[in-house]
């Protein structure tokens, strides 16, 4: 529905009929014209009686102060925005980024892909699914780093996950200072509920502090943490001495000590049923906050007064 921005700037629609009415007429300064008493009194009889009508020729004239005075009342109308879902969750992903990322263990369409490229192409699609949530990507590996801070633009961060390299925080793997990072920023957080998705293929063996220990703090600031170790083997079944295999006995208590779930992931299908199952244990569903977003009409009658007046200066007299 339009409406007006400004609808008090309509009072000034009477402003040139006050100002004719009130303002005293221009006396001409010239000779006299001698003129017969019968033709006199017919010249002031019209200028008495016709003089205070608006002339056709003035008619755009009054058109073009309408449209400028509209203009000035900033027309504008109210656009159907959907409301956006407010979840009221600060929700922080770490992305594991150490060199066993580049194993090429995974399988996507049939075609062999690291396990990077299987984590890039499952965690885009559910961070654009997350509407709603604040957003944060970390990423990890010798030491952490925030990719991108808490957002509502999902999409953004998606592009970042798409983004992400092997190699930038170094080859190691530390869980301690990604977790941590993710606690110093939600410490300030006024969420309603503040979750962590914790993914890695290794064995933490870099950072000072104890995974266990971090986890143990995210419990008492009240933050899940859910964990994804990620890989085909692990610390309980391989081989003494194997590479590539992550600690998933580890990861499972820092979501035990945490409140959160583990998950064990060891196929592209595992990880896509994995970004599913978050989906139920963290739905994004809310009441959403409407924003008024008004499209602003005040350009048209404005343009029309100035092709108006262009009009009235160029017309003939």
């Amino acid at each position: 529905m339009i409406e007006l921005a400004a609808p008090l700037a309509l009072l000034l629609l009477p402003v040139p009929l006050l100002a004719v009415r009130l303002m005293p007429g221009r006396r001409h300064q010239g000779p006299a014209l001698a003129v017969p008493d019968s033709v006199g009194r017919g010249l002031l009889a019209d200028a008495g009686t016709g003089g205070r009508l608006p002339r056709a020729r003035d008619i755009p004239l009054w058109a073009a102060w309408l449209c400028l005075v509209l203009a000035l009342a900033g027309p504008r109308d109210l656009l159907p925005i959907p409301a956006l879902k407010v979840s009221g969750r600060d929700l922080a992903i770490a992305l594991d980024l150490s060199g066993s990322m580049v194993r090429d263990d995974f399988y996507l369409n049939e075609q062999q892909i690291t396990r990077l490229d299987a984590v890039k192409h499952v965690g885009a699609d559910f961070a654009r699914r997350r509407a709603g949530d604040r957003v944060a990507l970390i990423v990890f590996g010798s030491d952490a780093y925030y990719a991108a801070p808490f957002s509502y633009d999902t999409e953004a961060i998606a592009r970042r996950i798409e983004e992400a390299t092997i190699g930038i925080s170094g080859r190691a793997t530390n869980i301690s200072d990604a977790l941590g990072l993710a606690l110093k920023r939600m410490e300030q957080s006024d969420a309603a509920t503040k979750v962590v998705i914790l993914l890695s293929d290794g064995v933490s063996n870099a950072g000072a502090t104890n995974p266990r220990g971090v986890a143990r703090l995210a419990a008492d600031m009240g933050v899940r943490v859910h964990t994804i170790a990620l890989g085909p083997k692990d610390t309980e079944t391989a081989e003494a001495g194997e590479n590539g295999v992550v600690d998933a006995a580890t990861l499972r208590a820092i979501s035990d000590l945490s409140g959160g779930t583990s998950f064990r992931v060891r196929t592209t299908q595992d990880l896509e049923a994995v970004a599913e199952e978050l989906d139920r244990l963290e739905a994004t569903a809310g009441d959403g906050l409407a924003a008024e977003v008004y499209q602003e009409l005040w350009v048209y009658p404005a343009a029309l007064a100035a092709l108006l007046c262009l009009w009235i200066a160029w017309r003939p007299e």
